[in-house]
């Protein structure tokens, strides 16, 4: 596996590729991976000629309050993972690399970010779009594999993609969990054990928002409101927001529900603050 540390390595290397007919699929992390990564990476791998990870904690996406001092890292394990699964590049810059001495430009996208994480949030999406904006000029990919977890940031990286015309193809990964339901997080290392049970609070409240839509509820009012008491039955967790939304806008069905929707929920635990989503009716979206 080549690992690559430099924007214009990385670029020089892609060129190369593109110009030999090669195709470049490619998965950005910020590290500390489990099998929901490496399924976005099997995606990259089976569907291109060049895979490329990325492992870079992104500093612009993280709040003044959060995690970003403390957030997991072990980029030997890493590497071992991808390497393993026949990754051919892992692109992993530094901080100065990616954001050089008096950077200041960034993406932002309107609308789509104004809820949900985005309220909770403010400047988050705004380093996502701008890191994802680097990293995708950099590797110069034709597929890039998100993660389903992150819904709204799909929904942001799609328009995004669309609206700068950066032929890139987004495929998405479905959530990957572990056994007892709980969405794979690399924030889930933060929690105890009293804790990690209290979490599947999210989990429980999913499948039975689900259920109520499969008996024939169509409500979105009603299924919020459902999920809501299931996450906060406990008194433990702490609700940030409970709601149904459209799977491509995020905006929030306010009536019924016709056709696919999202039930999107988050949480915090302690100091842990958790994510986590469903599809209603039709799995996935109309784009």
């Amino acid at each position: 596996m080549n690992i690559i540390r430099r924007v214009t390595d990385m670029q020089r290397e892609s060129d190369r590729l593109r110009a030999a007919g090669a195709s470049i699929g490619f998965v950005p992390t910020m590290g500390y991976l489990h099998e929901g990564h490496l399924d976005l990476l099997r995606i990259a791998i089976s569907r291109c000629d060049i895979s490329v990870c990325s492992i870079f904690v992104n500093p612009t996406q993280f709040g003044r309050d959060e995690d970003l001092a403390r957030y997991p890292r072990d980029f030997e394990r890493d590497c071992a993972l991808i390497e393993a699964l026949g990754c051919d590049i892992l692109f992993a810059p530094d901080e100065s690399e990616m954001y050089p001495e008096g950077d200041c430009t960034f993406v932002h996208v309107d609308h789509l970010t104004n809820t949900l994480e985005g309220a909770f949030r403010p400047t988050h999406f705004r380093g996502v779009t701008t890191v994802v904006t680097k990293l995708f000029l950099a590797v110069r990919p034709q597929l890039a594999v998100f993660g389903q977890k992150d819904a709204q940031q799909v929904a942001v990286i799609r328009r995004m993609t669309r609206d700068l015309h950066f032929g890139v193809e987004i495929a998405v990964a479905p959530i990957r969990r572990e056994k007892d339901g709980l969405a794979m997080s690399s924030r889930n290392t933060y929690l105890g054990e009293d804790e990690r049970r209290e979490a599947l609070a999210l989990f429980r409240s999913l499948q039975r928002a689900r259920k109520l839509h499969d008996d024939g509820e169509r409500s979105a009012a009603n299924i919020q409101r459902f999920v809501a008491e299931e996450i906060l039955r406990s008194g433990t967790m702490t609700l940030d927001y409970a709601a149904v939304v459209h799977p491509d806008t995020m905006e929030q069905i306010e009536d019924e529900i016709h056709g696919a929707a999202l039930v999107v929920v988050a949480a915090r635990i302690g100091s842990t603050r958790l994510i986590d989503n469903t599809f209603l009716g039709s799995e996935g979206s109309s784009s």
